[in-house]
């Protein structure tokens, strides 16, 4: 009934996003004015950034203007840019830094007459005009070399762009449509064009980009991190393999011996890097490739074969890396999350049974005719090294017909609220043992625990809760995983994921997810959660194994829900398992019964919690109404009074009566305003059919052994 009800819902209570910040970069030691664009994010408070050394400042008399200062020492590369507003931090923007000189484009370039003129050595951020193509002009010199190169899928824009280089008179040179660099070199002293389009010729402020034009040799400009990173680096790799590909090693092999980590590229195209070896018989060797996993559209394969007799036999081959979790095959999210923690690079192992020599070969399985030298890998062969990476996501709705939306969703929270945060791990080298997954440094008021990652298993859940008091805060936090491996204590830190765009309709708009800098948490107390259940008394319970016991749970509601009752499951290791129950709307107790002879839940120590999903009545800002009516009616006093002065002075003085004019003309224009507020806040404050996911506060059960004593049921 819920899924079929909830087609047309309002999908998730409000959160603020950060959508657009123009320009989106800037150059390290220089101030820069931006102007922000979002959705939910009145009375914005700060514009900050993951790096200190980028602050700003609100533009006196605006509401959407801050000056950036990037400080000379910034961290050149993306960092990640949030706004804090009246329901708490927003979703993230990319915000690149870099040492080259930086403008803006201000006029309209879409003719070869209207090209816009670039040095060498410059970056020009733009946003892409729809249905159109943007020109830039620049003065080539006879066998420099240039790089031109168009930042956008990777500092989270809309736009996929084509990059084509032409001569003076627009005459097409070379083509780039893969989001790549086009190195060129100038025949002669001239006039050359860079032209820039998206590939369905999309536009507008969403698709945004950055064009650098530098001399070659250049690296591509940086980017944001994809989810699948979040595998990659291993612990401890230094920043640079210590052996580099040799060339030629198509045919004839490069010797190597192991372990090896080794830097090569994909170069030229359909390049096939071949490894010779030594092993010996009983030697297990882990191999791992990151190509795909740099930001790079590769496909890594690897193939070990054994050399005997002049003949080569295959011994193993060695492909993707599985994602943790099944992920969503509709874009969306009733089965499975639109996050993808696997990779196409390579991490797998083989077994040696003889004494011998052996071959690796690396070869890019999308490369059979692209030629990009920056189309690198790392390869690294070693024992195995058990070991483990994070991620973690906000839990997606589950509405089998009710929800295609795939949403950024800010760690914002109101007071009383709950999230559900999905943890994956990618597991190393054969680790298997159980993870248990901590938060730190949250604001006053606000609290995290996380459900244990259980042996062998590929995630768990983390509950994020604040207190209905909880004061209005914000902190950066550190989410982390320990695991004991070889009797030693591990901690890994986990990297928390967002989609780039909140996107209301995956049938339409294709998700992108990233990774985050960093872990930005606020409360808000403008608002309160529509409900929160917890358990009654603040303590562990505890229980017999193979017995039944119940769980006395307290419930406060707030906004009117829809139906009857909520249907009731739960998140945990052990208690995933919870037969679904119906709690009755406006019950302000429950009782939860548990039977953990059918879930076979074993002696220990667990936490749990229970999570629904409901329709309630939502009412956005409503607090904003009375301060509409307040200023339509000062609007109204002074336009009645401008009207009234203009009249009185209308034939005696014609300057007072053109002065009294241009008053009225202004009253006019600010009653206008305040009429057109009024109605937008009372419309948006009107109550909304809206889906939410409920969640409990963490339930913590002390499991005994059958026969034990409990000091509690």
């Amino acid at each position: 009934m819920l899924a079929a009800s909830a087609i047309g819902q309002q999908v998730t209570l409000p959160l603020p996003r950060l959508l657009t910040i123009m320009p989106m970069g800037g150059q390290a030691g220089q101030n820069v004015e931006v102007t922000i664009t979002g959705e939910n994010i009145e009375d914005v408070t700060e514009l900050t950034f993951s790096t200190p050394q980028i602050t700003a400042k609100p533009v006196t008399g605006t509401t959407n203007k801050f000056t950036v200062s990037i400080a000379a020492g910034a961290p050149l590369g993306v960092h990640d840019a949030r706004v804090l507003s009246r329901l708490g931090v927003s979703s993230v923007r990319a915000f690149s830094v870099s040492q080259l000189p930086e403008v803006v484009r201000t006029k309209a370039n879409n003719t070869l007459e209207t090209a816009m003129p670039i040095t060498v050595g410059s970056i020009c951020n733009a946003t892409m005009t729809k249905r159109a193509v943007d020109y830039y002009s620049f003065q080539g010199v006879k066998d420099q070399t240039v790089a031109v190169d168009c930042a956008a899928v990777g500092i989270d824009s809309r736009l996929t762009p084509v990059l084509i280089l032409a001569d003076g008179k627009g005459a097409d040179l070379k083509v780039n449509r893969t989001g790549g660099m086009i190195d060129f070199t100038p025949p002669a002293d001239g006039t050359y064009i860079i032209k820039v389009n998206d590939l369905t010729y999309q536009g507008g402020e969403r698709h945004f980009y950055r064009l650098a034009l530098q001399k070659s040799p250049a690296q591509p400009q940086p980017q944001t991190q994809m989810v699948s990173a979040m595998s990659w680096p291993p612990a401890d790799l230094p920043p640079t393999a210590n052996v580099n590909e040799t060339e030629p090693n198509n045919k004839d092999a490069q010797r190597i011996t192991l372990p090896c980590d080794i830097a090569g590229s994909f170069f030229p195209a359909a390049d096939v890097d071949t490894y010779e070896f030594t092993a010996k018989k009983g030697e297990t060797w882990w191999v791992e490739v990151a190509s795909e996993r740099l930001g790079l559209n590769t496909d890594p394969f690897v193939l070990v074969q054994q050399v005997k007799d002049g003949k080569l036999t295959d011994v193993a081959e060695l492909y993707d890396i599985a994602p943790p979790m099944k992920v969503t095959s509709n874009g969306y999210s009733y089965d499975g999350p639109p996050y993808d923690a696997g990779s196409p690079d390579v991490n797998g192992k083989f077994g040696v049974k003889e004494d011998g020599t052996y071959r690796l070969q690396v070869r890019d399985l999308f490369g059979g005719t692209r030629s990009d030298p920056h189309a690198i890998y790392r390869l690294i062969v070693r024992q195995a090294t058990p070991d483990f990476s994070l991620a973690a996501w906000a839990v997606h709705m589950t509405l089998r017909n009710g929800d295609r939306a795939s949403l950024s969703k800010p760690m914002s929270l109101r007071q009383g609220d709950a999230r559900a945060f999905e943890v994956v791990v990618q597991r190393r080298d054969g680790f298997d043992g159980e993870i248990n997954i901590s938060m730190e440094n949250l604001p006053k008021g606000v609290s995290a625990a996380g459900l244990r990652i259980g042996k062998g298993k590929t995630y768990g859940h983390l509950i994020v809760t604040a207190d209905e008091k909880a004061p209005c805060g914000f902190s950066l936090a550190k989410i982390i995983g320990k695991a004991v491996i070889d009797g030693k204590e591990l901690t890994r830190p986990v990297r928390l994921a967002s989609m780039e765009w909140p996107v209301k309709d995956a049938k339409g708009d294709i998700p992108a997810p990233r990774l985050m800098a960093d872990v930005p948490v606020s409360v808000t107390d403008s608002e309160q959660a529509p409900l929160s259940i917890s358990a009654a008394e603040d303590k562990v319970y505890e229980a017999k194994a193979g017995e039944t016991f119940k769980i006395p749970l307290k419930l406060t509601w707030r906004n009117e829900f829809n139906g009857t009752s909520i249907k009731v499951k739960a998140y945990g290791e052990g208690f995933s398992g919870i037969k679904e129950f119906d709690i009755p709307l406006k019950a302000t107790t429950h009782e939860a019964v548990i039977d953990l002879a059918a879930l076979k839940i074993t002696p220990g120590d667990y936490t749990f919690a229970f999570q629904s999903l409901g329709i309630c009545k939502y009412r956005y800002n409503p607090a904003a109404v009375p301060l509409a009516e307040a200023q339509q009616k000062e609007a109204e006093t002074t336009l009645a009074a401008a009207a009234a002065e203009a009249k009185k002075v209308a034939a005696t003085d014609a300057e007072a009566a053109k002065k009294a004019a241009e008053k009225q003309k202004q009253a006019e224009a600010a009653m206008t305003a305040a009429t057109s507020k009024m109605k937008s806040v009372t419309t948006t404050a009107n109550p909304t059919d809206t889906v939410e996911i409920l969640i409990s506060q963490p339930i913590r059960v002390s499991v005994k052994a059958a026969g034990a004593t409990t000091a509690s049921k």
